[in-house]
């Protein structure tokens, strides 16, 4: 189906820390009051990656969606924390069977096999899933959202390429994955495009929830001579801005999924921010007008699902960013095809 279009209101979400002290993965946290005269309201659950809900990542901007909509639609959001994957189909049927919430979210495309046997399990449960298309079977009571993260970080690439001083530029991922690869080779097509000469090296992490190998592998990219490392790790990147904040000037990091410059303010060159936060906050806008679309959702460029921070502009020259644009446009009209895989690079001019 076609994606829908993103509302440009700004994001009032902040996470409350008195929604979330002390969540885990034995008990959910809720927001949210009665309206006046006793109406129930939307209650909406929510089920974490093991990077929890404070990841600096997509966990943290699809909370920021459903805090969105608490503050906007008055809708209720209650979050359940996984700390390991055996936590997943639990916590999911925590949600599913309480006959109080209207939806139920799992985040991450690692959950995708307990959200398939879970949905399949409560065919008149509505559940959604951010990262994964389940394998393109998707449950008629299941809404799969997707982004395509290679045209986001192509953006990336161009900016890395023109900023580089050393021609040597890092990626840190989490988990070597086919979603992960698509910010890899996105980069990686994005700074050949504008700098041939240069090298991208990338390594992975083999997790999403480890700050210490994230800050580890920075150090080694770095030490070999890398000036810029783009990260897509999750809460492992924040070792990445550590290793660059503890290194200073002229070490760089490209943050993802949301807006990380306030991890390393003058070390971040910009980041790959993924709209998880409009996409929940979008859909559970229409759960809340009766309107339930399952089947699966892509978001890109064209429809603002992914992009470049607005701090951009605090660290990068106005040329580059607008060079940045100018790619920008030539990917949603269609005259570059930013690649997904690595045959697809293989194949990039």
């Amino acid at each position: 189906m076609k994606a829908k279009k993103f509302m440009s209101l700004a994001l009032t979400g902040v996470l409350a820390a008195s929604l979330l002290a002390g969540c885990g993965t034995d008990k959910a946290k809720e927001g949210g009051e009665s309206n006046q005269g006793g109406e129930k309201k939307l209650t909406i659950g929510m089920v974490t990656d093991v990077g929890g809900v404070h990841d600096n990542s997509f966990n943290q901007s699809a909370w920021e969606g459903l805090t969105r909509a608490k503050n906007e639609l008055g809708v209720t959001p209650k979050v359940t924390e996984s700390k390991r994957a055996e936590d997943y189909t639990p916590n999911l049927n925590g949600f599913v069977k309480d006959a109080n919430v209207g939806m139920t979210w799992g985040i991450g495309f690692l959950m995708e096999k307990d959200i398939k046997s879970v949905a399949l399990a409560n065919p008149d449960a509505k559940i959604g899933i951010i990262d994964s298309d389940l394998g393109g079977d998707v449950p008629k009571n299941v809404t799969a959202v997707t982004f395509k993260e290679e045209e986001g970080s192509f953006l990336m690439g161009v900016l890395a390429g023109k900023m580089t001083k050393s021609n040597k530029v890092g990626f840190v991922g989490g988990v070597k994955f086919a979603l992960i690869e698509r910010f890899e080779y996105g980069f990686k097509a994005g700074v050949k495009s504008v700098n041939p000469n240069a090298v991208v090296t990338a390594v992975y992490a083999d997790a999403f929830d480890k700050p210490d190998k994230g800050k580890l592998l920075a150090a080694q990219l770095y030490q070999s001579g890398n000036d810029i490392i783009f990260h897509a790790s999750g809460l492992t990147g924040d070792g990445v801005f550590a290793e660059a904040k503890e290194r200073g000037k002229g070490f760089w990091v490209i943050g993802v999924d949301r807006d990380q410059n306030d991890l390393a303010p003058a070390n971040t060159l910009s980041s790959m921010v993924k709209r998880v936060d409009n996409a929940i906050f979008t859909i559970t806008k229409d759960l809340n007008e009766g309107k339930f679309d399952s089947g699966h959702i892509v978001y890109g460029l064209k429809d603002d699902g992914v992009g470049y921070a607005p701090t951009t502009k605090n660290n990068t020259p106005e040329d580059v960013i607008k060079l940045m644009d100018d790619y920008k446009k030539q990917i949603i009209d269609g005259k570059i095809v930013a690649p997904a895989t690595a045959d697809e690079f293989k194949n990039f001019k």
